[in-house]
């Protein structure tokens, strides 16, 4: 028999995209014309500009190209690791794909 309770680890955050960034902008497309107009509500950032954009969810998007490329390889019974193989030979680099995948195949549906 067991003398000890069993206790639950507690899941620590290992990372979070939102860094609570005041920064705030305001576009507005003017009533006049199709012309925007770009307003600066707060221009204080509470963190240092990224030099590179590696990592960020941004770079890690497919573009268009690759997302009809993805479409296609799934037409065509391709497995998605052979489809990450593809893209990492082209040094595209996106690990994302397991996730596309499933959207194509919610979409099929």
């Amino acid at each position: 028999m067991r003398k000890k309770k069993y206790r639950k680890k507690k899941r620590v955050p290992y990372g979070t995209k939102k860094c609570g960034c005041p920064f705030k902008l305001k576009g507005e497309q003017m009533a006049t014309s199709e012309n925007w107009q770009l307003c600066v509500h707060n221009g204080r950032h509470n963190h240092k500009i990224a030099v590179y954009s590696h990592g960020h969810a941004q770079s890690a998007r497919l573009t268009e190209e690759q997302l009809q490329q993805t479409e296609q390889f799934r037409k065509n019974h391709v497995p998605p690791y052979n489809i990450l193989q593809f893209f990492r030979e082209r040094e595209v680099g996106c690990a994302k794909i397991y996730n596309v995948v499933a959207k194509i195949k919610r979409n099929q549906m």
